[in-house]
């Protein structure tokens, strides 16, 4: 056996086949040189699963972890902690025995999926929250605040969560709902929106009551069909399981053993903010989300999100989650759109003062 491979045998802590030499780190001296790297040196034959195609992987990767990867032939060097490394060398050491053993289920990224189970497996040091008992899809933070915000979502009464869009503040609550509703937790999940505007003047849309709501609701619908197989959330629907509807038809209910959302709160009045959270009833959890930056009522000074959050944020049992720029989980775009609007409006702002 040569040194490398010694050292390699003695340091790995994996439950594993310890004689796979598939993969090799480097050594302790070279650990000197790199401090906070490791360099995996990846067999032939499973390059592409490994780094994915066009090397798909290698981004999922630095997504799942605050890590850097770089990829030169057959190596793939991380840098980071070294608990978050052993995260990602875990989940390659995996994904090659699953390969040898010819377990790769068709259109399966066996090297994402193994990665996600390291995150499962590490749950005392990543915290996360598995969605549904039937797996159609395991949601994980993706930040250290989205961890925070998944986390108070198991816990506290009362939630404010607050940002820029794309950072996860509804869909990581609906999955929130979802999880806890199939722990039977809870005995239904309610999703509510604020419906074209904090009056909620429906009357010149066509259609119906529900044709009016519904395109306003619709992003609700998205979340949960992402979060469960449609079928099961249609059941759930017509069941009353679940309920989606708009922010009027809370008034003059009490919601008991229910988990409760309230998605674009930053379009609902101080009055209706209050008689929401006031629907608060026993065994019930509430939510309210909103991006303080997208106010779309006549006159902005009537939305009434950042007030309540004033009012309420010292309360026992209350808590507000603030998510920024670094927690947006869509295209890299949005970060840079959302950056150049602040930007611009922090410009703004500060001719206007110089004016005053």
């Amino acid at each position: 056996m040569q040194p490398q491979e010694l050292i390699w045998y003695l340091l790995i802590d994996y439950p594993l086949n310890l004689k796979n030499k598939q993969i090799k780190s480097i050594s302790e001296n070279q650990k000197d040189l790199t401090s906070g790297s490791s360099i995996i040196n990846i067999d032939n034959l499973d390059v592409v699963e490994i780094f994915g195609v066009n090397n798909e992987n290698l981004n999922f990767f630095e997504d799942q972890l605050p890590i850097k990867v770089f990829q030169k032939g057959n190596q793939l060097i991380i840098k980071g902690e070294k608990k978050y490394r052993n995260i990602l060398r875990n989940a390659i050491l995996k994904t090659q025995q699953d390969l040898k053993s010819n377990r790769k289920g068709n259109n399966i990224n066996l090297m994402q999926e193994n990665l996600k189970m390291q995150f499962l497996n590490e749950n005392d040091k990543i915290r996360n929250l598995t969605v549904t008992k039937t797996a159609k899809l395991d949601v994980i933070g993706k930040s250290k605040m989205q961890n925070h915000y998944l986390d108070i979502l198991q816990k506290k009464k009362i939630i404010f969560a607050v940002g820029p869009a794309g950072t996860g503040k509804t869909f990581l609550a609906v999955a929130a709902a979802v999880s806890q509703l199939l722990d039977n937790k809870f005995d239904r999940i309610i999703l509510s929106r604020p419906a074209v505007e904090a009056g909620e003047k429906l009357g010149f849309l066509p259609g119906d009551l529900k044709e009016k709501v519904d395109p306003y609701l619709r992003p609700l619908y998205d979340s949960l069909y992402d979060l469960m197989p449609s079928d099961i959330a249609i059941r759930k629907i017509e069941s009353a399981e679940i309920e989606i509807a708009p922010l009027a038809f809370m008034r003059g209910r009490t919601l008991n053993n229910s988990f409760v959302i309230l998605d674009e709160a930053q379009n609902a009045t101080h009055t209706q903010i209050k008689m929401f959270l006031t629907r608060c009833g026993k065994n019930s959890r509430m939510v309210v989300t909103g991006d303080p930056s997208q106010i779309d009522l006549n006159r902005k000074s009537d939305s009434g999100l950042l007030k309540s959050i004033k009012i309420l944020e010292k309360i026992d049992n209350i808590e507000v989650v603030e998510l920024g720029s670094k927690d947006i989980v869509r295209d890299e775009m949005v970060t840079k759109i959302i950056n150049a609007y602040d930007s611009y409006d922090d410009q703004i702002k500060d001719l206007f003062d110089q004016k005053s």
